[in-house]
This record gives C-alpha cells, structure tokens and sequence, in this order.
C-alpha cells in the first residue's frame, strides 16, 4: 500500500461547533456528539498519515449563540479545519427542522470541494443528518463512506413509544420516519460503520438487520488523560497546576457550597442533559427515598446549562421542573444542587476530582446510555462509577472495573449501590484504582486512532481490501465534473438527433475527442428512461448530465444519479393534485398517458387558440397555485414547478459545479428550450427551429444557425471558437 497521506471531510452537521468552552448540555443537540467529534479530529490530526482533516458543521449567525458560530472557517491547527456551510437560513434551529435543507449542504459542499480543488479521500457522517450528507457526497466521488451513528432513529421511536407518545406525535416532532428511512438508506451504502460498543450493532443496529449486514467496527472513544487526570495529582503536584485550573476548582467549590449545609460530606455526582432518558428523577427519587443515603453523602446533579427554565424546549423544562418539584417533596434542601452552570473544559475535569477527594461516587442512572463517555472521565479521575445496565456501561464496567451496574428503573438498587461503595473504603480504594489504570490502557486518543486508521485504510478509492492498487472508478462523476469548466448542452429531438446521423456522429467524435474538458449534457421534454434509450438507439455518447421532463428532473453519470438538491429546491408549494384538478375542468385539454406524468410534470396536449394560455394563467393564478408553464410545437402543455423549468436547471448546473454560465453552450430549436437559450450562456438555435423562438433573432449571445441538427451545433462551435475556449488549442 502506498503512503500517501489521507484527506478526510467529517459531518457534524447539528451541533454548536467550536475549539473550546463546547456548550455541552445546552440542549438536545449538544450532547456528548460533539466533544467526540471534535476530540477524534484533533487527535486525527497528529497522526502522521493525516495529511488535513475538515469537520464540517452549520454555520449560524443568531445573537441568540456565540458568534464563534459565525465563521465561515476556524483553523485549529495546520492540519484540522472546522468548515461552517450555511442551510436553512442563519439562525439556530433544532436538529429536527434541518431534514428539508440539507441537500442545499450537500450543493454547497460540492462547491467548496471543487474551489478547494481536492477530493477528500474519506467521508465520514456522524448521526443520521451529517450521515446523508457524507452518503451523498460519497455517491458523486466514488470516495468510500464512513458512518457512526451516535443514537438510532428506531431506538428512539421505541423509548418514545413505550413512554406513551403516539407515532403521529413522535412524527410530528422528532421526523422520525424520515430520519429511519435515511439511515436505512446509509446501511445499505455505508463502508464501514464505527461503533463504541457491542451493544449499539446488536441491540440498534440490530433493529436494521432486514436491510443487509454492512461492515462494523467497535473502536471506544479516547479520552483527554491530561485534563482528567487522577485527583491525587493535585495535591502532589501543586505548582503543576495552572492558574486557570485553581480558579475553575474554586469556582466549583464556591457554587457546591451555596447548596450544603454539611459540605464535607460524599459527593455523589452525575453530569447530564436534561433529558427523560437520562432518568434524573429516578435518581433523586432513589437518594429521596433513602434516609440513610441522605445521612451519609450529598447530591449534585448537573442537569445541562440554563437560563430559563420557562424559556427551554418542552423536554427540557420537564425534566427541570421535575427535579425541582422532587427536591421539595423530599425536603432535600442543603442535600442535593442544582447548578444553573458549568464549564466543559475546565470546571468539569475538577467536578471529578473534587467529587474523588471527597471519597464520592459518579452515578450514570440512564434508561438507556449508547456508551456514556462521562463514565470514563470519572473512572479517569479516580471516581468509582455507578451505571446503568443498558449499552455502553456495560463495557466500561467489564474493562475497567471501576463500579457497579444497576437497574435503572429500581431506586433502591440505585441507592444500595451507591452506599455500597460509599460506605467500605476498600471497595472504593479498588475501584479507584482500577479506574485510574484501566482508562489508560483501554480509551485513550492514541489507541483510538490507531485503530481508526487501521479501519479505514484499505477502504481508500485508490487501494482494495488486499491493499492492491486499483484505478479510481470511471463512473465516479462527480470526480469528473469539480474538473471541468465548460460544457455543452443540448435538446434531443430535432436539435442533436434529427435526419442528420453523418454529422451527428461528427458531433460526437468532437465530443470524445475533447472530454478531459468539455462536459456533455441533454435537455428534454423527454422522461429520463426514453431519452437514454432514444440516446443509444443513435450511438450518442453517454451524458454527463440528463436534464429531462423539460427541467423536473436532474441525473449524473451513466448511473442516472438523481439530484437530490434540485429536488428538494423545486419541491416548494408544489401542489400536484390541486393543479390537476383545477385543470381537468378545462375541456380543450388533454391529459397525457401515464407514462409521460413525473412527479414534479404535468402534461397536457393542447391545439393553439387564442386566449387558451391566458385561460389557464388566470385560473391557476386566482386558485394561488405557484407553477411555471411551457407550451412547445403548438401542442404540448407541461406544467412544472415554479422553480423548474430547463434554463433553471442549468443555472443549477452552473451554480452547484462552479461552472460559469459563459462556459455554457446551450443548443435548442423550439419553445420548451427558449427559457435555457436566454441569459449568460452562448446559445444557438439549429436551422429547422420551431417559429416560437423567432422573437430570440438578435439578442444577446444567440446565434441561429444555418445548418440544421447536429450540424448546425457543429456550426456554432466554429462561430463561438468553444473548443480552443475550452481546451487552450486550436480544433482540428
């Protein structure tokens, strides 16, 4: 294998993305995710066969956040990038209300890729959102695609289920089948998925089985062993310790202080979001319950950052308003605190250690924990561990033997754990101490990444499973197309193919001849399926690009890979059936057959009469129907979305691949293509072109040719010089 070094673009599309002070626990979409995320790429990053690691994420512009989310780029190392692309807008919206935007990411990531000119080498999605991201990215370079899931969409549905929500409620909040449709769709392409535990590929990945077995890999995230280190370092090594550090311990204190009244006591401690999974009222619920608990330790319980309480998303203020509802009815004022705040890079790693100095417990009381990354911290720490039964836990406990597991959903088996541990000192000395050790040999950074490249490597498009060099695939358009800048386009019927075989194969000798940098594409009234087969039925070469249903439908490469971005930028107040019925009322039309309807088509015959189109403008238009009307050779009608029509699907074109609209030439001879012969682009209308695109005669960068078909593009490649424009030589 060779040693060149690795590109690798990550997807962390939802979360508040910075360096430092992560807002962890601000809501539901700032959990343990992102601290994974940013920690795994920096630690990528040192390694030797990294070359640039990119993290991508949203970028928002709200004085509602930091405006550290405002930058379009922030370089934290000569290696490591976070790279914030705008969709949906600027400000921050949840996780759940970025499903319709992000082709519009996906659109934009390709134009950064080509303006940065180079491919990665890996995607790599993290959740189902920067998942699809890194499938669609993966699908148009032929780049291999890594997934990590985090949390599953059927998993959550489940949970939700059994607390009582109903499926339409669930949908209508979490858009939770979308979310389980896209990541049915990622198992199906993914390379290689990267899990934490055993437990996420058989207990979630499990409930996806039906769609295939794609590769797994269990690597554990590191851990930062530095930051968190043993709690005996500070009282060994005082002047080891930077002033940021005795002021963040002080800090802890200070606050840990306002709620005791007995302050020397054990600490039992968790660090959570305030979340009904993290089942935070059945641990108060537990210590409430239990006089001799309360006797022997304290509680803190750091439920996330807030505010107001008044002012948070409805799950949040629930399980905040529980908390505090639970604290009075068992009277655990100057036993248990409720800090509104903390910080994640300093205040943290000294709660643990403060919490060990005081011979306390971590409790992680979840319903259900993937993997539980504040476990290893604690155990890292010196802190003993208690923690539920469910997923990740249960590893943590079998490596390091650090704690005890519990059932969740029974208080006094929480409770008996933790006077376990709290009140036989040997117990806790060994916990501690295995904590200490077995961290370090079995969740560090280096490890983690060691086995990360060891994963990923063979998956590279330049080297098979055997590590034997192989040529990057030929169908890999999107390679192709970050490396072109001119392109041609053209309508099929009666522009291309016409009564002219000799010169339309003519035309396309040129085009093979110059492919390296003249791209090829059509635009046509016709569904996809006919205009392929009309295509090789006349031995033109294969399209870069099929415009096709007059502009409803974009597809790449001999695979017709759809766009989905120019999907879902037509998609808007698209009302199909209402256009329809609204139409089927007019008795001069004639409804199409079947196999002529798209999605985003409608299709009518209709003879020519006077006022017909103004009859139908005025109707759609009173019934406030948004909609883009052609009517083409005097007979067909088709009724497209507002947003589509050919010329805009080129504009797409132009937009998406940063190729300007002067590098276009664009080939047309009737009504349906007049819309894409306007604008920027050099244009020419072939001889035998319908009387519809008369009133073109003399505008700008139109050319009407004299020849007919194939021969009259051939002719407009001569009056425009396209190909010593395209290629820097003279044509021969």
């Amino acid at each position: 294998m060779d040693n060149k070094k690795l590109y690798i673009q990550m997807f962390s599309i939802h979360g508040l993305l910075r360096q430092d002070n992560l807002e962890m626990g601000r809501d539901a979409d700032t959990g343990g995710q992102i601290k994974y995320v940013i920690e795994l790429a920096m630690n990528l990053s040192r390694n030797a066969r990294i070359d640039r690691i990119d993290l991508f994420t949203r970028l928002i512009n709200d004085k509602a956040v930091s405006d550290d989310y405002s930058h379009p780029v922030s370089v934290i190392n000569d290696k490591f990038r976070i790279i914030r692309i705008q969709c949906g807008g600027r400000k921050y919206i949840r996780k759940e209300l970025l499903w319709p935007h992000l082709d519009e990411y996906v659109d934009k990531t390709v134009k950064f890729i080509k303006q940065e000119k180079r491919i990665p080498d890996v995607f790599h999605g993290h959740y189902a959102d920067g998942g699809y991201v890194a499938e669609q990215l993966a699908g148009l370079f032929s780049v291999p695609f890594i997934f990590t899931g985090h949390s599953l969409g059927r998993a959550k549905q489940e949970k939700l289920l059994k607390d009582g929500l109903s499926l339409a409620e669930i949908d209508k909040r979490y858009k939770i089948q979308h979310r389980i449709h896209v990541e049915e769709d990622i198992l199906k392409t993914a390379d290689l998925i990267v899990t934490s535990t055993h437990q996420e590929i058989e207990q979630q990945y499990g409930m996806y089985r039906d769609n295939g077995f794609p590769p797994y890999t269990v690597i554990p995230p590191g851990l930062d062993v530095e930051k968190f280190h043993p709690y005996y370092h500070d009282n060994l090594s005082k002047n080891g310790t930077d002033e940021a550090e005795r002021y963040a311990r002080a800090s802890v204190l200070e606050e840990l202080d306002r709620f005791f009244l007995q302050r020397d006591k054990p600490l039992i401690l968790t660090l959570c979001r305030p979340d009904k999974r993290k089942n935070i009222t059945g641990l108060i619920q537990a210590f409430g319950e239990d006089m001799e608990l309360q006797s022997m330790a304290n509680l803190a319980i750091f439920a996330g950052i807030r505010k107001d309480i008044s002012q948070m998303e409805e799950n949040e203020k629930d399980v905040l308003t529980s908390m505090l509802l639970l604290m009075d009815k068992y009277d655990l004022y100057g036993k248990m605190a409720i800090p509104k705040k903390h910080d994640f890079e300093l205040e943290v790693p000294a709660l643990y250690r403060i919490a060990a100095e005081k011979r306390g417990v971590f409790v992680n009381p979840a319903l259900t924990e993937p993997f539980g990354l504040t476990l290893i911290e604690a155990a890292a720490s010196g802190l003993p561990i208690v923690a539920t039964n469910d997923g990740g836990p249960k590893d943590t406990i079998a490596n390091c033997k650090c704690g005890l597991l519990i059932d969740p959903t029974k208080p006094k088996e929480i409770s008996h754990a933790l006077k376990s541990i709290i009140a036989d000192g040997k117990k806790w000395k060994q916990y501690s101490k295995n904590g200490i050790l077995n961290v370090r040999k079995h969740y560090t950074w280096e490890s983690h990444v060691r086995e990360y490249m060891k994963k990923i490597s063979p998956l590279r498009s330049e080297t098979n499973m055997q590590g034997i060099t192989v040529a990057v695939p030929s169908d890999a358009i999107g390679r192709r197309l970050v490396n072109l800048d001119y392109f041609i386009i053209t309508d099929i019927d009666n522009t291309l193919i016409g009564d002219d075989n000799k010169h339309l194969q003519e035309l396309c000798a040129i085009l093979k001849e110059n492919r390296q940098t003249i791209g090829f594409g059509v635009a046509t009234g016709r569904t996809v399926e006919s205009a392929v087969s009309h295509l090789q039925k006349h031995g033109v070469v294969t399209p870069d690009v099929i415009i096709s249903s007059v502009g409803a439908e974009l597809y790449y490469g001999k695979n017709l890979q759809p766009s989905n971005g120019w999907e879902t930028h037509i998609t808007r107040k698209w009302e199909r059936e209402k256009i329809k019925t609204l139409l089927d009322g007019l008795p001069f039309l004639k409804y199409q057959s079947e196999q002529t309807q798209r999605k985003y088509k409608i299709s009518y015959d209709m003879a020519p009469k006077k006022d017909r189109l103004t009859q139908i403008h005025d109707l759609l238009t009173k019934n406030k129907c948004r909609y883009n009307l052609i009517y083409s050779h005097d007979q067909f009608l088709d009724i497209l979305p507002y947003r589509a029509s050919k010329g805009k699907a080129l504009r797409y074109l132009s937009y998406k691949w940063e190729i300007p609209l002067q590098n276009f030439l664009v080939c047309g001879d009737s009504g349906n293509d007049e819309e894409m012969l306007r604008g920027e682009s050099l244009s020419v209308v072939v001889g035998n072109y319908s009387h519809e695109l008369e009133p073109l005669r003399g505008g700008k960068n139109i050319y009407f040719a004299r020849e007919k078909y194939a021969k009259g593009i051939i002719e407009a490649l001569h009056y425009y010089q396209f190909i010593p424009k395209a290629t820097g030589r003279m044509q021969t």
